[in-house]
């Protein structure tokens, strides 16, 4: 696909230029800025580089460009050409293949060397941690290897290989073309996936990366529990153990609750449940107070609380005493009897309450079902909302707007259960 430039007399077409012609090297430039924005030939996947020329094997005359990890704990090799990628299928293979037993031990002391030898005193174990949103405990990589292809161009030999290896099993194999185009002095960089190709294979990828995901969670032994989470009339679904804790926090401040309150409260995070800057301070502020250390805070702009000239972050940093934590807030809000939280883990029992002639089911899946009569009642929502103001339950969610039917469904059979 040709570039062109538009102007007042038309397009101009700009010329395809060649990485080679442009006096870019593979390695010093292509690679360098490729690692620095990862993102850019691993579109939908959030990746990150853990070493670049990874060659840590016995025998090895070759080395991996660049080795990363996604956001599903999947090793990522990433192989680079500057102008042809002829035999680089076979070759990024026989690395993914080596790299498929790499321990979590390793790749720490892989992103050590990478950390160091780009100038980085960030510590390559919490990195990695913060990266996979794993706090503690051991991080095992699944058995996929995906493999990512960038080159200026593809050969027809090697294209049909990576769509014939990629409908084999679990393989993940994606051709990235990356094209420089010169204008005066600059170099543009048109950069598309070509395999699989986004539109057309939209849902066979995300088939794929759904079976990741799941060989994910299976082989490692981070606690993916989600809660939702409801404080009086507001409802916060699907919420990680940290965010079930800064909604919490949130709400103690709001309610006038002193971060000095909430860490006697917890008091074996006393000493790093906050950190505080004077005045309104953001990110920024809180890096130059503490150089060349990986705050692990919430920094978002909901998520700083200003109290009494001061500004406060929580830790994002939660373990196995969370739900602890979680309780021991709740009796500083004004009403503790109105906060209650629940796992929506799948594969939980059945529940079902009657009221008013509709049987209420909430399924296992969270699917709710209403009844009445034996028959099913389709679309539910109208008879739930009803139901819902005859018993009093707010059908607003926390940000305002209307809670779903899975979300009044629960409010509605949790309220009949305490009845």
């Amino acid at each position: 696909m040709s570039l062109f430039e538009i102007s007042n007399d038309g397009l101009h077409p700009i010329s395809l230029a060649t990485f080679g012609s442009l006096g870019l090297q593979e390695r010093g430039d292509i690679q360098k800025a490729v690692r620095s924005h990862i993102g850019a030939i691993t579109p939908g996947v959030r990746t990150k580089v853990i070493a670049e020329e990874f060659g840590d094997w016995a025998g090895a005359n070759r080395r991996i460009d660049l080795l990363c990890v996604d956001e599903h704990a999947n090793l990522v090799v990433v192989e680079l050409k500057r102008d042809d990628g002829a035999h680089m299928d076979l070759q990024a293979l026989r690395y993914a293949a080596m790299i498929s037993t790499m321990r979590f031990e390793q790749a720490v002391a892989a992103h050590r060397k990478y950390l160091n030898d780009n100038d980085s005193s960030e510590d390559p174990e919490q990195a990695l941690r913060e990266f996979l949103d794993i706090d503690e405990g051991p991080i095992v990589f699944t058995d996929t290897v995906r493999i990512v292809l960038a080159s200026a161009n593809f050969s027809s030999e090697l294209t049909t290989a990576v769509l014939w290896l990629n409908k084999q099993g679990n393989m993940d194999i994606r051709c990235v073309q990356m094209r420089p185009h010169a204008i005066d002095s600059r170099v543009l960089l048109d950069i598309q996936q070509v395999i699989p190709l986004p539109q057309a294979a939209q849902y066979t990828v995300a088939l794929r990366e759904k079976s990741i995901e799941k060989d994910s969670v299976r082989s490692s032994t981070r606690d993916t529990t989600k809660f939702d989470l409801t404080i009086g009339d507001s409802f916060f679904p699907n919420l990680p153990k940290r965010r079930l804790m800064l909604a919490l926090v949130r709400e103690a401040i709001k309610q006038g609750r002193s971060p000095d309150q909430i860490r006697d409260a917890i008091a074996w995070r006393k000493r790093d449940l906050f950190l505080s800057a004077p005045g309104h301070a953001n990110e920024m502020t809180f890096q130059s107070l503490f150089p060349g250390k990986k705050l692990r805070y919430f920094f978002g702009p909901d998520e700083i609380f200003f109290f009494d000239g001061t500004t406060f972050v929580l830790s994002r940093a939660w373990g196995d005493r969370t739900l602890e934590a979680a309780e021991l807030v709740k009796q500083l809000l004004r009403s503790p009897g109105e906060v209650s939280w629940e796992s929506t883990s799948s594969g939980g029992e059945e529940e079902e309450e009657t009221y008013d002639g509709y049987v209420i089911r909430r399924l296992a899946s969270g699917v709710i079902q209403l009844e009445r009569d034996g028959q099913v009642v389709s679309p539910a929502m109208p008879v739930l909302r009803k139901l819902a103001q005859q018993l009093d339950i707010s059908t607003a969610y926390g940000s305002g707007t209307e809670a779903n039917t899975q979300q009044l469904g629960k409010r509605i059979i949790n309220a009949l259960q305490s009845a």
